[in-house]
C-alpha cells in the first residue's frame, strides 16, 4: 500500500461496523470514519489543495483530528500536526516554515491559530465539536493513488530543544512500516483490542503507536482529549481498555492517584512507555498495583517514532528500552562515528525504513543529522552483550562537572527510590569554578515530607562524590512539554540558588 490512508480503507472493508473511535458515549465505526474522512478529503480538494501541498492540523484528541488527518492523506496532501496550545507567533512560524496554505483549528481552542494564519495569509477553517464528518456532503473517496512510499505524508516538527523547531519529513512508507510493526510484532493487535488514546495525536508517539497502529490493526481507539488520571481510569473501566500507552509522568500520575488501588483495570493486557526513560521504581510499583506488564521502548520524531522495544516473548531488562524493531539497525558510536565497546556510553545511531527522509528545507542540518546513512539521534546510551539498549540521557542534557560526566537520569533514578519523591528532574546549574554543578528539582508525593538536606544526603550516600546534587529545591510541579515529558530546559533553580 502506498498511501497511508489505504489502511483505513482496508480496515473499513474488513469490518465496517466495528468501532474505530470512542469518545465518552460517542462511538464511530470504521465505515463511518472512512466515509467522513472521504468527505474531509473532498473539502480539502475544494479548498484548492493538490497532492504534495501542506495542510496544518491544530486539534486536540477528538474524532475530527483522525477524520481530517486521513482526509488530508486521501487528498494527497501532507499533514502538519500542531499543538493546539501554540501561540500566534508559533503558529505563524510553523505555517511559514512548512509553506502550509491551509489550517484547521478547533472551535474550543484559544483562537491563536486563526491569528497565526491571518498573519501570513493562509486559509483557516474552524472545526466545530461533535461534527466529526466536518459537516460536508457525501462525495466519492478522494484518494490520490500516485503517492509513493517515499513521498512525504507528515511534517512532524521537533520540540526545538536545540533551536527553532525543524520539520521531520516522514514518508508514507516510514509511517506505515512503524505502525505495522507495532501492531503485528509488538502489541499482537486484534480488532478486539481497545487502545487508550491519551497521548497527544499531534506528537510522534501518540500518532504512530496509538492512532495509526489502531487503524492498521482494525482496533478501537478510546480518545482522551486531555490527560487526567481519574478520567483515564474511568475510561479503561468503561471501554474495557486493553492497551495503555503513556510517558513516564502519566504512569506516575496514575500510580499516585487516590483511586488507583480501587480502579477496575482488569481488562488491561499490556502497557507501553516511551518519550523518556521510565524510572525503574515507578515501573515496578505500577506493575505491582495495576497487575499489567509495562514494556518500555525508545524512539523520536525523526524515526516515525519507534526504534527499540521490549518484544513479547523475550526477556525484559528493567531500565532497558529493549532491542531494535524489525528492519531497524542501532549502533552506539563515538564522535567520529566509530562503534564503542559494550557498556560504554556513546550516541545512538539509527538506520532503517523508519528514519525520516529529511529535515524540511534544511539540507545542511539533514546532512549533519544523517552524515553517512545513519541518523545521529542526540541520545546517549549503552548496549549490553545481549543487544539490549539503555538510554543514559540526551546528549544536550549531559552535565560536565569539573571535567566529570554526570548523567541526570542516574541521579533521578536514585531520587525516585526515596519514598517521599513523586517526581525529579536533574539539570546542570552554572558554576563559575566547575563550569556546571548538579541541580535537582523535586516534587514530593502527596502527604509525604522530606527536606532539602535529607534528600541531598540520601543521594550522596548512593553515588560518587562528584555526582550528588549540591543544589536541590522542592517545587509543586515540574514543567511539561506537549507530550507530557518533563521539559528540562524550563527547569530553573530558584534565585539565589539554595
Amino acid at each position: 500500500m502506498s498511501n497511508l490512508a489505504r489502511y483505513l480503507i482496508e480496515s473499513a472493508r474488513r469490518h465496517p461496523e466495528r468501532p474505530a473511535l470512542r469518545l465518552g458515549r460517542m462511538v464511530i465505526t470504521y465505515a463511518e470514519l472512512d466515509d467522513c474522512s472521504s468527505r474531509a478529503a473532498a473539502l480539502v480538494r475544494a479548498l484548492g489543495i493538490v497532492p504534495g501541498d501542506r495542510v496544518a492540523l491544530m486539534l486536540p484528541n477528538v474524532p475530527e483530528f483522525v477524520t481530517l488527518y486521513f482526509g488530508i492523506l486521501k487528498a494527497g496532501g501532507v499533514v502538519v500536526p500542531l499543538n493546539p496550545l501554540l501561540k500566534r507567533r508559533e503558529v505563524e512560524y510553523h505555517l511559514r516554515d512548512s509553506a502550509a496554505s491551509l489550517l484547521f483549528t478547533w472551535q474550543g481552542g484559544p483562537g491563536e491559530g486563526a491569528l497565526g494564519a491571518d498573519a501570513i495569509g493562509a486559509r483557516h477553517v474552524l472545526v466545530e465539536p461533535d461534527h466529526f464528518a466536518v459537516g460536508y456532503g457525501a462525495s466519492e473517496p478522494q484518494l490520490d493513488a500516485t503517492r509513493a512510499l517515499d513521498d512525504v505524508a507528515v511534517l512532524l516538527y521537533t520540540s526545538g530543544t536545540t533551536g527553532r523547531p525543524k520539520g521531520a519529513a516522514l514518508t508514507h512508507g516510514s509511517l506505515a512500516h512503524n505502525a505495522q510493526v507495532v501492531a503485528d510484532d509488538l502489541l499482537h493487535l486484534t480488532p478486539d483490542d481497545v487502545i487508550l488514546g491519551c497521548l497527544p495525536l499531534f506528537h510522534a508517539f501518540g500518532q504512530t503507536c496509538s492512532m495509526n497502529t489502531a487503524i492498521v490493526g482494525g482496533a478501537s481507539l478510546s480518545l482522551v482529549p486531555r490527560f487526567d488520571p481519574k478520567i483515564v481510569l474511568d475510561t479503561i473501566a468503561a471501554d474495557r481498555g486493553t492497551i495503555f500507552q503513556g510517558v513516564p509522568t502519566m504512569y506516575g500520575a496514575l500510580l499516585h492517584h487516590p483511586a488507583a488501588g480501587d480502579a477496575d483495570v482488569s481488562s488491561l493486557r499490556v502497557c507501553s512507555s516511551g518519550g523518556a526513560s521510565l524510572p525503574v521504581e515507578i515501573l515496578n510499583e505500577f506493575e505491582r498495583v495495576f497487575g499489567c506488564p509495562v514494556l518500555e521502548g525508545y524512539g523520536s520524531s525523526e524515526t516515525s517514532a519507534l526504534v527499540t522495544y521490549h518484544h513479547p516473548g523475550r526477556s525484559r531488562k528493567p531500565g532497558s528500552v529493549g532491542t531494535p524493531i524489525r528492519d531497524v539497525e542501532v549502533r552506539v558510536v563515538d564522535d567520529a562515528g566509530k562503534d564503542v565497546p559494550d557498556w560504554e556510553v556513546g550516541e545512538l545511531a539509527v538506520r532503517g525504513p523508519n528514519v525520516m527522509r529529511e529535515y524540511w528545507n534544511r539540507p545542511d542540518e539533514t546532512a549533519e543529522a544523517i552524515p553517512d546513512g545513519w541518523l545521529r539521534t542526540g541520545d546517549l546510551g549503552r548496549q549490553d552483550e545481549d543487544g539490549y539498549f539503555f538510554i543514559v540521557d540526551r546528549k544536550k542534557d549531559l552535565i560536565i562537572r569539573g571535567g566529570y560526566n554526570v548523567y541526570p537520569r542516574e541521579i533521578e533514578e536514585v531520587l525516585y527510590e526515596h519514598p517521599a519523591v513523586a517526581q525529579a528532574a536533574v539539570v546542570g546549574v552554572y558554576d563559575e569554578r566547575l563550569g556546571e554543578e548538579v541541580g535537582a528539582a523535586v516534587v514530593l508525593r502527596k502527604g509525604a515530607s522530606a527536606d532539602r538536606d535529607e534528600l541531598i544526603a540520601y543521594v550522596k550516600e548512593r553515588v560518587a562524590a562528584y555526582k550528588y546534587p549540591r543544589h536541590l529545591w522542592l517545587t509543586d510541579a515540574l514543567p511539561l512539554g506537549p507530550s507530557g515529558k518533563v521539559l528540562k530546559r524550563a527547569v530553573i533553580p530558584p534565585t539565589p540558588a539554595p
